[in-house]
This record gives C-alpha cells, structure tokens and sequence, in this order.
C-alpha cells in the first residue's frame, strides 16, 4: 500500500484519495482522467464550494504520491494517489487514560481503558488511544498493530518504526500471537448447552447436554465453533448455519464472592449476591478466554451463544443504543495478556495487562 508523503497533523493521518483510470487494479481505473486536477475534485465533491476546492490545494495541502504539491490546473496522474490533511472538528475528550505497559525500541504496549477507540473510527477521530498517543508523546509514527473494541479494555500494540512494523503485522495476520481475555458474566438461573452443537468440555467429544448453569464449577472448559455474521447496516453479529469461521475456548477460572463485588445495594441485601437464588443476583463467573480466530465481536457472541452474556454488552443479547459518552457500565472484558516469540530476535515476549474487572452494581441485578 503506498505510503503517505504527508506527516500526520494534530495526531491525525492525512486523508488518501486516488485519482480516476490508470492501469491498475482498481474501482475507478474504467472512468475517463478529467482534464485537471480542478475538474476532478470538483466532480467528486460536487456540494463544495469554490473556496473548499480551493482550501484543499492550500491549507490542506492537497500532495502528489511523489510528494509534489498539487494545484488545481495541475493534470491528473492517471489512478494516481493523492493525499490530504481533512478538517477534523473538536471531540469531546473521553474522560479516561491509557496506561504504559512496556516500552523500547519497536514497540509502544499500552493498556486501552474501557470506552476508547483503538484507532479513528466514525465519530471519533481524535478520541482514541492512536491519535492521542501520537500528540501526547510527539510521535507521528505510532500506529496500532491490531485493534481491540472500542468498549473491550486491555493491552492494544503500538508500533513505533514503520520499517519493523511489518514484522509484527504479519504476527498477527498468520495467528502467530497467543491472546488471552478475562470476562464476567452471570450465570443465571437456568442451563447452559454443552457438547458438540454448543461448545462442549475442551478435548471432549460428549454429546450436547443441558446442565444446570448452578451445577457449573470453577474449572469447567468448553470450546466454541459458529460461523459469525454481521449484516450491513447491524451492529450485532450473528451465529448463523454453514463452515465454521470462529473458534473460542473458554474456562471458567472462579466463582466470585462478597469480597469480589461492590458495596451492598440499595433494597438487595449483602447475601443476595452470592446466592444464585437470592432476590434478583445471580452467580458472577470470571472466565478465561482464548481466540484462535479474530472475528469481529467474536469473544461476546460466543459468550452469548453459550448463555452467559458479559456483563456490561451494550449489544448482546439486546442492542441498547448507548450514549458513548455514557461511562456508567462497563464491559466486563479485558485484554488481560499477549504472549509471542519476537520476529526481530526470536525472544519469546509476554505482556501482562495492570487493569482489572469489576463489576458494577446494576450488572449485579439480573
């Protein structure tokens, strides 16, 4: 992919363009090159004014692959690139942190909190964990080397040189990073499917069951294996018949008790919490999860499917519709460790995240 000659601006990457008809491979290379650069820009953003056009090739800096300037009469290079700095309005700041969790030459291994952005995405541009790491540390080079949900917390990669980035990238993209979540969930009066059809014990090859979720114990394993789809325009992703495209495994590491939980609430007495039959409280389990695909939202559908959503979705099992800025309830999941052997030295590297879980009082309440 080419390579912007434009620095980032207040954290933020230039903004990539490319030009109609070329040779290369690409939607547009079948449309006739406008005569000039003016005629091309005016024609994709017809509802802009002469000024905005204008503005493009000035206080945007509107620049060539080669890293020429451009002016509006210049001619167009045929399916070439071109990249300027957008108008980027203010954000509201989320009012969080991000913690440092190891730092040298290559790498930048932050702790993202709940309710920020990994990377710019829709409404946020400014408000997420790559732009402000960019501006706070005076780094334009920092770039994420995987994503984590905006709601998920944990350890997020940043690299800081792009002539090793690709090493760690391809860690990625061939599965060669062991990633491990911790989460919480209720285990609610009720059953969970086990086996086969539902993700039954690890290494087991039982038939499906029904057990009773008060039966379930610290140590149970199970594995889950679902095709995952999202439908254009839905935030949720759904489980859906055909060839495997998922795989989680998951371990219940403990039952939590009244130390593990937040104060008493109002009307729910103390016991209440750690009875699973008691006024409205269900069972917290802590679980340990391990992806060995990276599908979108993956750990939370599985989590659902298996009928113990995390506390805290705000899309499983019901999309809410939050307010982003609504920082009251937590997911209850964490990028909790990424362990892999390091492409550049071969040195096997473990990265344990500081934060913690722990749930709110409405989450208690079933």
């Amino acid at each position: 992919m080419a390579r912007s000659p434009l620095p980032p601006r207040e954290g933020i990457s230039a903004t990539r363009l490319r030009a109609p008809g070329g040779t290369g491979q690409h939607a547009r290379m079948h449309q006739p090159v406008p005569p000039s650069v003016g005629a091309w820009l005016r024609a994709d953003f017809p509802d802009a004014t002469d000024e905005e056009i204008r503005e493009l090739t000035t206080a945007r800096e509107l620049t060539a692959a080669d890293g020429r300037r451009v002016d509006l009469g210049d001619p167009v290079v045929p399916g070439g690139f071109y990249w300027f700095h957008r108008h980027v309005p203010p954000e509201e700041r989320v009012p969080v942190e991000i913690g440092v969790v190891h730092e040298d030459e290559h790498l930048l291994v932050v702790d993202k909190p709940h309710f920020l952005a990994s990377t710019p995405n829709g409404r946020f541009v400014r408000e997420c964990v790559v732009t402000r790491m960019r501006v706070e540390r005076e780094d334009p080079d920092l770039v994420a080397i995987h994503r984590l949900d905006r709601v998920t917390a944990g350890l997020l990669l940043l690299s800081k040189r792009p002539e090793t980035r690709g090493a760690y990238q391809t860690l990625f993209q061939n599965r060669r990073i062991r990633k491990t979540y911790r989460a919480l969930a209720a285990l609610p009066p009720g059953t969970v499917t086990l086996g086969p059809e539902g993700g039954g014990p690890r290494g087991g090859d039982t038939p499906a069951a029904e057990v009773p979720t008060a039966e379930v114990p610290a140590g149970w394993a199970a594995c889950r294996t679902t095709r995952l789809h999202k439908e254009s325009g839905d935030r949720q992703v759904r489980e859906v018949p055909g060839p495997p495209n998922s795989r989680t495994e998951a371990r219940l590491v403990r039952i939590l008790d009244s130390a593990d939980l937040p104060g008493e609430s109002v009307g729910a007495p103390t016991s209440a919490r750690t009875d699973p039959t008691g006024d409205g409280f269900s069972r917290i389990g802590e679980f340990e999860l391990e992806p060995h695909t990276g599908r979108t939202h993956q750990l939370r559908v599985h989590m659902h499917g298996w009928g113990m959503p995390i506390l805290g979705d705000p899309v499983y099992p019901e999309d809410l519709g939050p307010d982003p800025y609504d920082l009251s309830s937590p997911l209850q999941l964490l990028a909790s460790r990424l362990a892999f052997r390091d492409p550049l030295t071969g040195e096997g590297r473990v990265f344990d995240s500081g934060l913690t879980l722990t749930p709110t009082r409405s989450q208690l309440a079933v």
